[in-house]
C-alpha cells in the first residue's frame, strides 16, 4: 500500500486582494499574529508526516526562500544575547522539513502550478496544499492527516471540502456526489468550477487540500485552458472521474482564507484568541470597544 510523503505547495499567485500591502510582500507571508501563513501550512504538512516539499513560486516570491532559510546573523546574534528560546524557534522553521523550490514562469492556473511538481513527485501519491489558506483542525489530527487517512484506505485520490451557503458556489470549485457510510465522507460523481448557485450540485466546496494519484498529471497535460483562460485543476479532476473513484471529506475543523482583507482581520483576532498569552487581555480590549 503506498503513502503519502511528498507535497506541492503552489504559491506563485499575486495577491491581488490584499494590496496594497501585498505591492512588495507576499501574501503567504502577511502574519497571522506573529507566524506567517505560509508557515502555518508547513507545519500542517510537517504534523501530517510529511517532510518532502515543493512549493511553486513566482516573481516576488523570494521573502519565503528566505524566511526557511537559516539565517546565520540572526542565529549567531541571538546566541549571544543568551536568547535561546528566540533561537530555537527559528531554528526549528528552516529544519521541520525539506523545502525545495521552483520558479512558475507564468501565472496559468492552479493547475499550470501542479504541473511544475511532476518531476519532484515521479509516480507517487502527493498531498496539494494552497499556501494561502489555514485550516484548523478541532481534533488532534491535522486537517492533512484526516485526508492522507481516507488516501490511504482507498488509495484513491481525496479531496477537503467545506460547506458554505449556496449562494456563495460561485466562488469555489463544488463536488457532487453521494454520502458514504462514514460522518463527512462522500464518493464524488462529479466537479464543477464556480457553478451558479441554482447550477451547483450541493453546497461542499474544495477548501484548498488535496491528496493526488500521478495520473493527475497526465490530464494536466492533456486538458483545455478553463474558467479565466488558466489551466484549472477541477478540470483535470473531473477527468480523472472517468477512470479512477475520487472521494470528499467534509473534514473536522475550519478554513481560513486569509487572501481577502475582512477574512485576514477576522483570523488574527481568532488566532490571538486562541494563545494563552493574548486571550484575556484581547478579549477585554474587546468588549471595551465603542465602535
Amino acid at each position: 500500500m503506498s503513502t503519502v510523503k511528498k507535497a506541492i505547495i503552489p504559491a506563485a499567485g499575486f495577491g491581488t486582494r490584499l494590496l496594497p500591502a501585498t505591492k512588495s510582500q507576499p501574501k503567504e507571508m502577511i502574519p497571522i499574529v506573529d507566524k506567517p501563513v505560509i508557515q502555518y501550512v508547513i507545519e500542517e504538512a510537517v504534523d501530517s508526516g510529511i517532510t518532502d516539499i515543493l512549493m511553486v513560486i513566482g516573481k516576488g516570491k523570494r521573502a519565503i526562500e528566505e524566511h526557511f532559510d537559516h539565517n546565520f546573523e540572526l542565529e549567531y546574534n541571538l546566541a549571544q544575547k543568551g536568547k535561546k528560546e528566540e533561537l530555537e524557534m527559528i531554528k526549528r522553521i528552516s529544519d521541520m522539513a525539506n523545502i525545495h523550490f521552483v520558479w512558475q514562469k507564468e501565472l496559468n492556473g492552479l493547475g499550470d502550478a501542479v504541473r511544475y511538481g511532476r518531476l519532484h513527485v515521479g509516480n507517487e501519491p502527493f498531498a496539494v496544499l494552497l499556501g494561502d489558506t489555514i485550516l484548523d483542525s478541532n481534533t488532534d489530527k491535522p486537517v492533512m492527516r484526516q485526508i492522507m487517512e481516507v488516501y490511504e484506505r482507498f488509495q484513491a485520490s481525496v479531496v477537503a471540502l467545506e460547506e458554505v451557503p449556496k449562494s456563495l458556489t460561485y466562488r469555489y470549485g463544488v463536488m457532487g456526489g453521494q454520502s458514504t457510510s462514514d460522518d463527512g465522507l462522500y464518493k464524488v460523481d462529479q466537479w464543477i468550477e464556480k457553478p451558479r448557485p441554482e447550477d451547483a450540485p450541493s453546497n461542499l466546496v474544495i477548501a484548498g487540500r488535496y491528496v493526488f494519484t500521478p495520473e493527475i498529471f497526465d490530464l494536466l497535460e492533456v486538458i483545455p485552458t478553463g474558467v479565466n483562460n488558466e489551466i484549472q485543476l477541477t478540470d483535470a479532476m473531473r477527468l480523472l472521474l472517468k477512470s479512477q473513484d475520487m472521494y470528499g471529506l467534509h473534514f473536522d475543523g475550519k478554513r481560513f482564507d486569509v487572501g481577502n482583507k475582512l477574512d485576514f482581520i477576522k483570523t488574527n483576532l481568532l488566532f490571538g484568541l486562541k494563545r494563552e498569552e493574548f486571550r484575556e487581555p484581547l478579549r477585554e480590549w474587546l468588549k471595551g470597544l465603542e465602535v
